[in-house]
Parts: C-alpha cells; sequence; structure tokens
C-alpha cells in the first residue's frame, strides 16, 4: 500500500471542518466504514465541498424514472468509458450493494451491452453513453432516446415559469 498523499493540496483534518462538512463524512464512514479521498480532497474548500453535494444528491437521491441502483449503473459505464477508474471503483461499490448483485459493476464497467441487464436498462445506458461521448450529435439522427421511450423511459423536463409580461393579465 502507498503511502503517497492523496493530494497536492492540504488534506483538512476532520476537527478542523465545519460542523455539516464533517458531519457529511462522519455519515458516510459510519455507512460504509471508510471515507472516501475524494471527499477529504473536497473538504479544504467547504463551499466548493456543499455545492458538489448539493448537485450529487439532486442527481442520485431524487424520486423519479429511474432506481438508485440504475443511477449508479450510469455513473460506472460512463466512468468506465472514461477510463476514471477511482469513479468505476467507488462507484461500482455502491451499485453492487443497490442492485444486490456482486458482478452487475464489473459487467457495466466493462462492457454494459454484454451485462446482464434488462432491455430497459441497456437502452438507458444507450443513451446516456451517447450523452458522454457523442453529446455533440445527440438529436442529430432523429431516433436519439426513441429506444429509451419504448421502455418507458421519460425526459424529465422543469416546470415552465411564465414570467410576467406588461403585456399579459395576472
Amino acid at each position: 500500500m502507498s503511502s503517497a498523499p492523496i493530494s497536492r493540496f492540504p488534506v483538512p483534518r476532520l476537527e478542523d471542518l465545519p460542523e455539516d462538512v464533517r458531519a457529511r463524512i462522519l455519515a458516510v464512514q459510519e455507512k460504509s466504514g471508510f471515507v472516501p479521498n475524494v471527499f477529504l480532497a473536497l473538504a479544504q474548500r467547504p463551499a466548493e465541498f456543499r455545492a458538489f453535494f448539493a448537485y450529487h444528491d439532486a442527481l442520485m437521491d431524487k424520486p423519479g424514472g429511474l432506481t438508485k441502483a440504475e443511477r449508479e449503473m450510469i455513473v460506472v459505464a460512463t466512468s468506465g468509458a472514461n477510463n476514471c477508474q477511482y469513479c468505476v471503483v467507488a462507484h461500482g461499490a455502491i451499485l453492487r450493494v443497490r442492485a444486490k448483485d456482486p458482478r452487475v459493476a464489473d459487467q457495466v464497467a466493462i462492457n454494459y451491452r454484454k451485462a446482464d441487464i434488462t432491455p430497459r436498462q441497456k437502452a438507458m445506458l444507450d443513451f446516456a453513453m451517447q450523452v458522454a461521448l457523442e453529446a455533440a450529435v445527440v438529436g442529430e439522427r432523429g431516433d436519439d432516446g426513441q429506444i429509451s421511450l419504448l421502455h418507458g423511459l421519460q425526459p424529465t423536463r422543469p416546470p415552465r415559469h411564465r414570467a410576467p409580461s406588461p403585456f399579459s393579465r395576472g
């Protein structure tokens, strides 16, 4: 095991962190048995730590059409495609637990097309991989997302809010 530092930047001690940041890290440590290095590296800048985890929670913990395991599948597949070993390992561990399947994370990370997942999940990952790897052409072929829709995956749209206009009533 390497004794190299986890970051080029200073890593704060838990006791020196703001209470909310420390509580978040300790909750993860209690649940998983360890503190991910990325948490400690991000904690050096508490405002960015909070923003990162607010974004993470908004994506990964919200209710909706995808299960928590499916959300992790997306992270594992796209992390594998982007050669992010740290993310594959970290999110793969979460996927194993959430999917209740010890092999699925490795299968999805290596080649989700051959993984033992449902056709709906394959369609979901096809679209996620297109967004991750070919974002510039999403929507150009005319069939993007059609397979996903056939599997019951609905795009979510933010609610429309109209700003009052001087020419409208109400």
